[in-house]
């Protein structure tokens, strides 16, 4: 399949922000006991392993099945009241193979599979359109904020903010790191 230079393009900026986030979501795993994985910070937030599933249910649901054309099995429920059920390495392998499936859905899209529309979760999106909220708008408000949630339970666990915010510094992350904290 030849495709032109645009899609190209794309296609490898797509996947680029698919992979950016999930060596600093490594990082901070590495750093939590298999109880932490479950812990919520209070009983209005999401555990670590709440918002890998939620990760994983995003990604499956817009790219995997819809741009995929798989059957969609998500229940979106489930991810946030599970309270165990997956062990570190587990959760892991799971968001990394989510991401793996979709980067391959993606490479394997053409200009027709760009801009034929698709609806998930009432919206109608364009193949390209499901990739940017994915990859890009959903990715700084949901895979973004998801992993800032991450790396803040981290940082008020560890209490270890100069090392994290040293290892994983960027714009979103302090932005929303004081939108986290000042809620």
């Amino acid at each position: 399949m030849i495709q032109s230079e645009e899609t190209q393009e794309f296609i490898a900026q797509s996947i680029f922000r698919m992979e950016e986030n999930l060596p600093r979501i490594e990082k901070c795993f590495k750093e939590l006991s298999e109880e932490e994985i479950w812990q919520k910070p209070n009983s209005s937030s999401n555990s670590v392993g709440n918002l890998v599933l939620h990760l994983c249910g995003n990604i499956t649901q817009y790219i995997i099945a819809s741009l995929g054309e798989k059957t969609d099995l998500r229940n979106r429920d489930l991810e946030f009241s599970k309270t165990d059920g997956f062990n570190k390495k587990e959760l892991l392998d799971q968001l990394t193979s989510t991401i793996n499936s979709a980067i391959q859905v993606i490479k394997h899209c053409n200009s027709a599979d760009l801009l034929k529309i698709r609806s998930v979760q009432g919206f109608n999106f364009s193949g390209m359109g499901i990739i940017i909220h994915v990859s890009i708008t959903h990715s700084n408000k949901c895979f973004n904020f998801s992993w800032n949630q991450l790396i803040c339970f981290f940082k008020i666990e560890y209490r270890s903010s100069k090392v994290v915010s040293k290892q994983f510094h960027s714009t979103s992350f302090e932005i929303s790191i004081t939108i986290f904290i000042i809620i």
